[in-house]
């Protein structure tokens, strides 16, 4: 597959954005003080590596095989706290935040996917750009669900 230089420099730039993901994520999972927050990032974690690979495929002219879009089944749809008496309102704050910076993200990631794949004229990157997107949109679904579960979103 031979990828214009538009499409070469969109996938750049959304790899970018999935290697920022990963991190993230994985940062919030080392910060997080619920254990199903922690649990809840590291399901997302994964599924941005696999992101970040199809990306990393394509862009190496790899035509993409596999439907991203049914990754979604294996994340979990809703988070129920499991703080403790010892929690402080600090920690859950603190919880709070993470929540909320990880759903900016998950908005602006399906923005630009949104926006990319609108770009490309091969048929199944379009569909793999389109089903790594339905996962971001569901990875913003779960955090909203934690976040509205436990009195987080306002």
């Amino acid at each position: 597959m031979i990828l214009t230089q538009k499409e070469t420099s969109l996938l750049e730039d959304i790899q970018k954005q999935e290697q920022l993901c990963v991190e993230k994520y994985e940062k919030c999972e080392s910060e997080a003080y619920d254990p199903q927050l922690k649990s809840l990032f590291s399901s997302i974690t994964d599924t941005e590596k696999k992101h970040l690979n199809t990306i990393t495929d394509i862009l190496n002219g790899n035509t993409p095989t596999v439907n991203v879009a049914q990754d979604t089944a294996s994340l979990p749809d809703s988070f129920r706290p499991v703080y403790g008496t010892l929690t402080s309102a600090e920690e859950k704050e603190h919880d709070k935040f993470l929540c909320s910076d990880s759903l900016a993200t998950e908005k602006h990631v399906s923005s630009v996917y949104n926006t990319s794949i609108f770009e490309f004229s091969d048929e199944k990157v379009r569909h793999a750009l389109n089903g790594i997107q339905a996962e971001e949109q569901h990875h913003g679904k779960i955090l909203y669900d934690y976040m509205h579960t436990n009195g987080m979103y306002n």
